[in-house]
């Protein structure tokens, strides 16, 4: 069986060496975007059970016969943290490779250095608190009743985090209680932020060792699983992104313009965003992601018209690039199946969505498929030649679907036509992303001078 992402390769006459350096491939639709624009690519995916992913269009290799075939004149691109020390070490060889350093990794793995760090730039920081154990944690709770937010350290579940409602804590005691009763999360580090009010949202942009490279990009994250923000974290429901091409961008100056020294010391090379609360006092860093994000890469590779062998070739060696890009408002949606998001703890002899097809209302035409990006599928040829397609895990990650448009409003319209076309038994998604934003917090926002 075959793993695609498009019905067909489409070279653009690029025609470079690519080694693509992933954990679970979760940069696979960028890898594809790489292959369609010519070059001649490999890529090496540590966890095996994503070893498949574009089987018969990307040739699989370990991770030293990619380094033996590669050359310093050619790209390295690495789509997960975790392999920070690898690429200072390829970059201080002479190699060219975008993704992150082991700085970057540090500052995404570890919440109260990432914190602190914020803090010695300059920038507003929130209370935050790591404790080794539960009992630690819920003496702290008890002894300093509030709304607390309950996060882990590192590539954590993401269903471990939890916002708390109440005033007092005691919503955020009884689940710890119950992690407790349930012996869950034992040897994890807990965090605790405590919560402000204001509007989330997030600031990003790419930098190249050097300098800031590109627009500044603005990101709106729907976590919860489902509409309205109800339910558990996710990696990540669905995503609503702008470019802004001002580099006087409040929420920019405020956050990341601060960290260019930082970002130089590291040597960092590739998307840098930070997750934010704004109020009326100002913008609060959450957290950094210092990687390619998903899915905002997949909203990046239909919001791009440049190329992106020469923007990532540029990232990776430190050059000055011109992006152009499409002007408007761009949304993805994650269309998911069960067991998803819930499949580290499901039972195995469950029923799994391996195998099933995906069907279409209406055959989609070459635009509607360069909007699917997917993520957990497999094609293959019926008698007619026509390309069908089935899941290929039971994880539930099955794709995402994009749509841009000149407002959010259109934007909207875009993606949830194409998502509507889609039919796999006990498919599921958001039909809200974007709405939240409409309806209340770009007013907020324009208020406090952020939009």
């Amino acid at each position: 069986m075959q793993f695609f992402l498009f019905p067909a390769i489409m070279a653009y006459g690029e025609e470079m060496k690519v080694l693509f350096i992933s954990k679970d491939f979760s940069g696979a639709n960028l890898c594809l975007r790489l292959l369609r624009e010519g070059n001649d690519i490999r890529a090496f995916v540590e966890d095996p059970l994503y070893n498949q992913v574009l089987d018969g269009l990307v040739e699989k290799v370990s991770l030293d016969e990619g380094l033996l075939w590669i050359g310093t004149e050619d790209l390295i691109v690495v789509d997960a943290i975790g392999f920070g020390p690898l690429q200072d070490r390829l970059r201080g060889e002479g190699y060219s490779v975008v993704g992150g350093s082991a700085g970057g990794d540090r500052l995404e793995n570890d919440r109260p250095y990432c914190q602190q760090i914020f803090k010695n730039h300059g920038i507003k920081t929130v209370p935050i608190h790591q404790f080794a154990n539960r009992s630690d944690v819920i003496s702290f709770v008890r002894n300093n009743p509030g709304r607390w937010v309950m996060k882990q350290n590192g590539e954590s579940d993401k269903s471990f985090c939890y916002v708390g409602k109440l005033s007092d804590g005691s919503d955020v005691l009884d689940l710890l209680e119950y992690y407790r009763r349930k012996n869950s999360f034992e040897d994890t580090h807990f965090i605790l932020q405590q919560h402000i009010d204001g509007v989330e949202i997030g600031v990003g942009r790419y930098f190249n060792g050097n300098t800031w490279i590109g627009p500044v990009e603005m990101n709106v994250e729907h976590k919860n699983l489902f509409s309205g923000g109800l339910g558990p974290k996710t990696c990540e429901m669905g995503t609503l992104m702008w470019y802004d091409p001002d580099e006087e961008n409040r929420l920019f100056q405020e956050v990341l313009a601060p960290l260019t020294p930082y970002l130089r010391q590291i040597n960092f090379r590739g998307d840098f965003d930070i997750n934010c609360i704004v109020n009326e006092q100002g913008a609060f860093p959450l957290e950094a992601t210092c990687r390619f994000g998903y899915p905002a890469v997949q909203l990046q590779s239909v919001l791009h018209r440049s190329s992106w062998t020469r923007f990532l070739c540029a990232i990776a060696r430190g050059e000055s690039f011109d992006l152009e890009w499409h002007e408007g408002f761009g949304v993805v949606i994650l269309i998911a199946l069960p067991p998803f998001p819930f499949y580290q703890s499901v039972d195995r002899e469950r029923p799994l969505p391996r195998g099933l097809k995906i069907h279409f209302r209406e055959e989609p035409d070459a635009e509607d498929l360069r909007h699917f990006h997917w993520e957990e599928v497999t094609a293959e040829k019926d008698e007619h030649g026509r390309e069908t397609y089935y899941t290929c895990s039971d994880i539930g990650y099955l794709m995402h679907v994009s749509g841009v448009g000149a407002s959010v409003e259109d934007a909207r319209r875009d993606a949830y036509r194409r998502a509507g076309h889609i039919v796999v038994p006990k498919m599921f998604y958001r039909n809200d992303i974007g709405v939240k934003f409409l309806e209340r917090d770009r007013g907020l926002l324009k208020e406090w001078g952020y939009l």
